[in-house]
C-alpha cells in the first residue's frame, strides 16, 4: 500500500529522520517519498531457542505457523472449557449451596461479571505496552487456576461453604443458614483471581495465535484464516459442552466433580501452553494506543488557551503537525472538523521540535493521525452507551431465568431433568441458525431493494437488536406472570409450576435474535469505524458495555429490592420468586429499553459515518466468542 505524502506544506523535505521517531509515537513517522523496502532481519533467538519478531514483522520465522497451533489450539480450548465449565451454572451453585437470596446472588453476579470485563482493558494495556502477550496469558492462566482450585475447595471441603439443607427447606431458600463472613470472604477472593485470569487471557490469546503466522505471505494469509475457523469452531463446541455435560455433572452428580473437570482441564491447558515455547513467534510490546489517546487528551488541555484557524486555512498556514505513517499499512486520517478543540493538540509551537525534526514531548504535541483517533472514539460513545440497557436486558438470563426455571417442571421423560444452566444454548441455536439464513437469504435480497452490500446499515441493525431485547423482556414479563398464578393456585409445597421449563424458551430465543443483532452489529460497527490499529479499543469498548450492563443491573436489583413492597408485602424480588413480582422488573427493563430506543434513534440519526457512507466490508470473524461473553 502506497503512503500517502504529508499534507503540512511547510514540513522540510529532510524529515526523514522521523522514521525512527517511536518516542514520539509509536507507529507514526514521516518522509516526503515513499522510503525504501527495510533490510531483512533475522529473528532474535532467545536464550530457550524460541524466536522473537521484531517490531517490523519481518518474512523470516523460525518457528510458528501450524507449527505452534497444537499448543495454541489446545491451550485455547481447555481454558474456555474450564472457564466456562466452571460459571456456567453459577448461579444455582449461590442459590442453592451458598444460600443466598436471589437478588444477592444476582447482584453478587453482576458486580463481578462488570469487574471481569472492564479488566481486559489492563491486561490488554500490560501486554502491549510492557510484557507482551506470552507472559499476560502465561500469568494469567495461573491465576485462573488459583481461582479454580479455590472454588473447587469451596465446594469439596464442608467448612468452606454453609452446612447442608433439607431438600425440603432447599425449595424455601430463606430457612438455610447463609454463608458466614470467612466463606464469602474465600468466594470473593476466588472470584477475584478468575477476574484477573480474564483480564490477562481475553484481550491476548486470539493475537497470540494469529502472532504465529506471517501476515505478509500468502501462506500466512490462509494459516490466520484457517485459524480463525478452528478457533471458533473449537470455542462453538465448547460452549455447547460446558452449557450441557459439565452443567448436568454440576446439577445432578456433584458440584466438587463440577468444579474439579475445569479445575483439571485448566492444568492441562497450561501445561500445553508452556510445553510449546519453543516453536512459539513472539512479538515484542511496542506501546499501546490508550497511551496515545492520554497523549491527545493532555496536549489539547494545554494548548486549550490556543485559537485555531479558521475552517479551510490549515492548509494554508500548515499549523498542525501531520507527519506519514511508515512501516504500517493503516490509512492515515485526514483532520476533520468534528471536536475542533481536539486540533490544538496538534499544533506546533516553537521549541517542540527537535532540530532533526523529531517531537521534542509527544504529551505536548501530537500528530494529526492520533487526533483523528480520539475523535473516533469520542464519536462512538454516545452510541456505545445505548447499548447498556439492551445488554442489561441479555444479563437476565444468567440470573432471573435460572430462578425461574427452578420453579418450573424441569423433567424431560420420567429420569431426567434439564439442568436450568443449560437453557442459555436456546439462545445459542437461536443466533447457530439465524445467522447463516440471514447471511444467505435477508442480506442478498435486502441488498437489491437498499442497494447496501450488507441489506442494512450498522446502526440500523442495532436498532433491530435494541427492538428484540425490548420485545423479549415484555414476553417474559407475561410468561413469569403465568409461572407465578399457575404455582400459586396449585399451592405445591416445593412452589414450583406444574409447567414445562420450556415455557422459557420464547423469550431465549428472542433474546437470541437481540444478541444476533445488536451484540455482532456493535463488534461490526466498533471495528469499521475505529482505525485498523485500534482495534484492541473496539474490542475493550464492546466488553466495557457488558461491564456497564452488568452494574446497571446490579443497581437496579438494589433499588427495587430496597423500595419495593412493603406494608406487610415482599418486595419485587424476595428470595421467593412465588412471592415477589419478577414480572414487574421485566416490565421496567422493558420501559427503560423503550427509553433507550428514543435516544439511539436521536443518536444514530446524527452520527456521520466514517467515509461519508455506510460500507459493509468483510465481516469480523470473532462474533461468536463475544456472544459466548454474553453467557
Amino acid at each position: 500500500m502506497e503512503v500517502e505524502k504529508s499534507t503540512n506544506k511547510q514540513q522540510p523535505s529532510h524529515y526523514s529522520w522521523l522514521a525512527s521517531c517511536t518516542k514520539c509515537f509509536p507507529v507514526y513517522s514521516s518522509k516526503p517519498s515513499q522510503p525504501p523496502p527495510p533490510p531483512e532481519k533475522e529473528l532474535t533467538p532467545e536464550k530457550d531457542g524460541t524466536s522473537v519478531l521484531p517490531s517490523s514483522k519481518t518474512t523470516k520465522r523460525k518457528h510458528g505457523g501450524w507449527k505452534a497451533m497444537p499448543f495454541v489450539l489446545g491451550n485455547e480450548t481447555f481454558e474456555r472449557l474450564a472457564t466456562f465449565g466452571l460459571l456456567a451454572n453459577f448461579m444455582i451453585f449461590l442459590l442453592t449451596e451458598f444460600h443466598m437470596e436471589q437478588a444477592s446472588a444476582a447482584n453478587l453476579l453482576n458486580i463481578w461479571s462488570g469487574v471481569t470485563n472492564f479488566v481486559p482493558l489492563i491486561g490488554a494495556f500490560i501486554s502491549d505496552a510492557y510484557v507482551g502477550r506470552f507472559w499476560t496469558i502465561g500469568f494469567a492462566s495461573f491465576a485462573s487456576l488459583l481461582g479454580m482450585i479455590a472454588l473447587t475447595l469451596i465446594a469439596w471441603i464442608p467448612q468452606l461453604h454453609p452446612p447442608k439443607c433439607s431438600p425440603q427447606k432447599v425449595q424455601q431458600l430463606h430457612h438455610c443458614k447463609g454463608a458466614s463472613a470467612p466463606q464469602m470472604g474465600l468466594l470473593i477472593l476466588a472470584l477475584g483471581f478468575l477476574s484477573i485470569g480474564t483480564g490477562g487471557i481475553r484481550p491476548c490469546s486470539l493475537p497470540f495465535g494469529v502472532d504465529q503466522f506471517d501476515a505478509t505471505t500468502e501462506e500466512g494469509k490462509k494459516g490466520i484464516n484457517s485459524f480463525f475457523n478452528w478457533y471458533y469452531t473449537t470455542f462453538t463446541l465448547v460452549l455447547i459442552l460446558a452449557l450441557t455435560v459439565v452443567v448436568y455433572i454440576q446439577d445432578s452428580v456433584s458440584w466438587v466433580l463440577g468444579f474439579g473437570i475445569p479445575t483439571v482441564l485448566m492444568v492441562g491447558s497450561i501445561l500445553l501452553f508452556f510445553i510449546g515455547t519453543r516453536v512459539y513467534v513472539y512479538v515484542k510490546p511496542e506501546g499501546s494506543v490508550f497511551s496515545g489517546i492520554g497523549q491527545v487528551l493532555v496536549a489539547a488541555y494545554r494548548k486549550r488557551k490556543l485559537k485555531l484557524p479558521d475552517k479551510g486555512e490549515v492548509e494554508v498556514h500548515g499549523l498542525f503537525y501531520d507527519p506519514q505513517l511508515l512501516g504500517t499499512r493503516v490509512a492515515k486520517l485526514p483532520i476533520t472538523d468534528q471536536f475542533r478543540f481536539l486540533n490544538k493538540a496538534a499544533i506546533v509551537l516553537d521549541h517542540e521540535l527537535n532540530p532533526d525534526g523529531s517531537c521534542s514531548n509527544p504529551w505536548r504535541l501530537c500528530t494529526i493521525h492520533q487526533v483523528e483517533e480520539v475523535k473516533c472514539l469520542l464519536k462512538i460513545v454516545p452510541v456505545w452507551a445505548s447499548g447498556i440497557i439492551s445488554f442489561t436486558a441479555m444479563a437476565q438470563q444468567a440470573t432471573f431465568t435460572i430462578s425461574q426455571a427452578l420453579k418450573t417442571d424441569r423433567h424431560l421423560g420420567p429420569h431426567f431433568q434439564i439442568p436450568p444452566g443449560s437453557l442459555m444454548v436456546i439462545s445459542m441455536i437461536t443466533v447457530g441458525l439465524w445467522l447463516p439464513f440471514y447471511d444467505r437469504i435477508v442480506v442478498p435480497t435486502l441488498g437489491k431493494l437498499t442497494g447496501l452490500e450488507g441489506g442494512i446499515t450498522l446502526l440500523q441493525r442495532i436498532g433491530i437488536g435494541i427492538v428484540f431485547s425490548i420485545v423479549s423482556m415484555i414476553v417474559a414479563g407475561f410468561i413469569e406472570q403465568m409461572r407465578r398464578a399457575s404455582a400459586i393456585s396449585h399451592g405445591r409445597p416445593d412452589g414450583i409450576a406444574p409447567i414445562s421449563v420450556l415455557w422459557l424458551a420464547p423469550q431465549l430465543s428472542i433474546m437470541g435474535f437481540a444478541e444476533a443483532f445488536n451484540i455482532i452489529g456493535q463488534i461490526e460497527f466498533y471495528y469499521k469505524e475505529f482505525p485498523e490499529n485500534m482495534s484492541s479499543v473496539a474490542n475493550s469498548l464492546f466488553f466495557c458495555t457488558i461491564a456497564g450492563a452488568n452494574y446497571l443491573s446490579s443497581l437496579m436489583i438494589a433499588i427495587v429490592h430496597g423500595t419495593t413492597g412493603g406494608h406487610d408485602r415482599p418486595d419485587w424480588l424476595t428470595a421467593d420468586i412465588n412471592s415477589g413480582r419478577v414480572d414487574y422488573f421485566y416490565f421496567l427493563i422493558a420501559g427503560l429499553g423503550i427509553v433507550n430506543l428514543v435516544y439511539f434513534l436521536v443518536v444514530s440519526r446524527a452520527y456521520r459515518y466514517k467515509d461519508g457512507v455506510q460500507s459493509m466490508e468483510e465481516r469480523p470473524q470473532f462474533d461468536v466468542e463475544m456472544i459466548g461473553s454474553q453467557h
